[in-house]
């Protein structure tokens, strides 16, 4: 009976180890290369497999997404590959679109689609804009469709004509359409579910127009910034990294890159938004029916099944709290108490240039006014930025202990890890004059907020017409700097409690030279189950059980040099009992020989 031994090397290849050669015979030789060239190749995809589904190592820290930001690259139209998305921005004053373009996802159900904004062939972004809103056709709802086709024109004569069918439109209005009735938005979303796909191809129904909530907006606007800057990437070693418990139940805490809270003022509302990563606890049955309203908790992968994508996302707008609305809300008092107090008094303050009001947050000597329906009052500028301080803390509205302006819940903050961006007035009010945006530090801004509003008037003024400020400072920034720069140090440190010492806030314009719009977050959440499409997980998951699911995603290189192994050990085996073969009878015809040879001698 023959017995087999398996082994990495056959028992039958003799071969000896020398310094100058292998000693091997010419078949062994080649078996050998072959051997040597699977082993090669197996390193080679390896790595090859390292570099697509492991950590992506970005040299000296440099993310991979810089340089998607700071393409200015024409989109190649020819390449057949791309898919296009477009999105189209309905505004309260007017409507924007925007064409975004990606190439096929890379097979990783891990990873988002690499999704960037189209650029024509003269390297400009393919966007255009028309005013004003939608809105105003809410006595005219049958001319939606017309309103909008010289957008939509616009992106098509730019998407690759047969791209067209498979391209998905999304029209998605904000504030202006909120503030009409249900059945005046219903009646423009009508007129354009019905006409746009007769004069349009694109992928196009019902659930592709909505007017969205404030809370959609502060949402596609994080998922839009956290993007750009590969906060959704995976976690290089050296990144810093927060611990995530998703509401999934059985489901344990993952470990992955921290994303960055994002605080927005503009002049008539303040917006915060940030991941909660830990499960929260509530107080109070009131306080977890009031946190539904701002807590919203999304999947940004492509499989429901895999939580490395889901965010626990924080985002409230604060109406009236942007910095115009504020000084309005402040000098409406201002008026309000005036005109009250003098009622009873005879003293007659900031009714007459002689005998102004004396308003701590405005600068030195600056004289001006506030009028209200036919009544004025006279305004001198004190300069007492300290005083100031404590005159606008009141138009937070914090009470009962709260966390937040105007008394809405906020959910806790992680101060030790965390990191936020502040964008608009926190940017403004930072580096128009006082030329301190980028990082925040509120010792230094606070003594340099307090030193402008000790200046004389007419010294900064001075210093305005020798361009010592930044470009876009002017008369109406100087004039109202400080009380917008305490307004900010009031937001920021008494309404949303960051710490004074708090040194991961940057306030920035743009991120990586470029404006982020919500609308990149938008397409990116519509399309993020796009993935599935090209993966074909829908029939892979019917048919197998999800570990051989991931296994055949992520080693199907290993799985066919599995099979190269084994067809090449049986080349091997073949070869050895071909070998046997050959010397048995090799043996045999010997044996035959001696006995004809010993049989001629036998004979008479």
């Amino acid at each position: 009976m023959a017995r087999i031994t398996l082994s990495c090397l056959p028992a039958s290849w003799h071969c000896r180890v020398s310094s100058l050669s292998l000693g091997c015979a010419p078949r062994q030789k080649m078996l050998l290369l072959l051997l040597s060239l699977l082993v090669s190749t197996l390193l080679i995809l390896g790595f090859r497999d390292r570099q697509l589904w492991g950590p992506q190592r970005r040299p000296g820290g440099v993310n991979k997404y810089l340089s998607i930001a700071e393409s200015m690259e024409a989109t190649d139209v020819l390449d057949p590959t791309l898919n296009y998305g477009i999105v189209v921005d309905c505004g309260s004053s007017g409507s924007r679109v925007f064409v975004y373009y990606w190439p096929p996802h890379n097979g990783n159900p891990h990873t988002l689609l690499d999704i960037r904004q189209m650029k024509d062939s003269d390297r400009r972004p393919v966007v255009k804009k028309i005013k004003p809103g939608i809105s105003t056709l809410a006595k005219s709802p049958t001319q939606a469709s017309d309103y909008l086709q010289p957008l939509l024109s616009f992106a098509a004569a730019h998407v690759p004509k047969n791209k067209h069918k498979e391209t998905p439109l999304y029209i998605l209005c904000t504030a202006g359409m909120r503030l009409l009735s249900e059945s005046e938005q219903s009646a423009i979303l009508e007129d354009l579910i019905t006409d746009l796909p007769l004069e349009f191809e694109f992928l196009f129904s019902s659930s592709h127009a909505e007017v969205i909530s404030g809370k959609q907006e502060g949402v596609y606007a994080w998922i839009g910034i956290n993007f750009v800057l590969g906060r959704f990437d995976h976690a290089d070693e050296e990144d810093v990294t927060v611990e995530v418990t998703t509401g999934s139940q059985n489901q344990q805490s993952i470990s992955r890159r921290r994303t960055v809270g994002i605080i927005d003022m503009g002049g008539a509302s303040l917006q915060i938004a940030y991941e909660v990563p830990s499960a929260i606890s509530y107080k109070s049955p009131q306080e977890e029916e009031a946190a539904k309203s701002v807590l919203a908790e999304f999947n940004l992968g492509c499989d429901v099944d895999h939580t490395q994508h889901v965010y626990r996302v924080y985002v409230t707008t604060f109406l009236g709290f942007g910095g115009n609305m504020a000084r309005q809300r402040y000098e409406d008092q201002l008026l309000n108490v005036t005109l009250n107090k003098n009622r009873f008094l005879t003293t007659q303050t900031g009714l007459s240039e002689d005998k102004p009001y004396l308003d701590p947050c405005l600068p030195v000597d600056l004289s001006d006014t506030v009028s209200r329906d036919n009544n004025t009052i006279y305004l001198r500028g004190q300069g007492d930025w300290t005083r100031c301080q404590q005159v606008v803390q009141p138009f937070l509205g914090l009470h009962n202990g709260t966390m937040s302006p105007g008394g809405v819940y906020q959910a806790p903050i992680n101060f030790s890890n965390s990191e936020f961006y502040g964008f608009s007035e926190f940017y403004y009010c930072m580096e128009d004059v006082l030329r301190m945006g980028g990082q925040y530090d509120s010792q230094k801004y606070s003594r340099a907020a307090k030193d402008y509003c000790s200046t004389k008037w007419s010294t900064l003024k001075q210093r305005l017409d020798k361009q010592l400020f930044a470009q876009q400072a002017d008369i109406y920034r100087l004039k109202h700097q400080c009380f917008k720069s305490a307004w900010v140090f009031e937001v920021l440190h008494s309404g949303f409690r960051f710490p004074t010492d708090y040194r991961s806030l940057k306030t920035a314009q743009l991120v990586y030279d470029k404006e982020v719009q919500w609308t990149l977050g938008a397409i990116l959440f519509k399309t993020r189950f796009l993935p599935l499409r090209d993966l074909q997980q829908e029939t892979l998951r019917q048919n197998h059980p999800s570990w051989l699911r991931s296994s055949f995603v992520y080693n199907h290189h290993l799985f066919s040099l599995c099979i190269l192994v084994v067809l090449l050990a049986i080349l091997l085996y073949i070869l050895r009992l071909r070998r046997i073969h050959q010397r048995e009878q090799r043996q045999a015809e010997a044996l035959n020989l001696l006995w004809v040879e010993e049989g001629e001698a036998l004979l008479p």
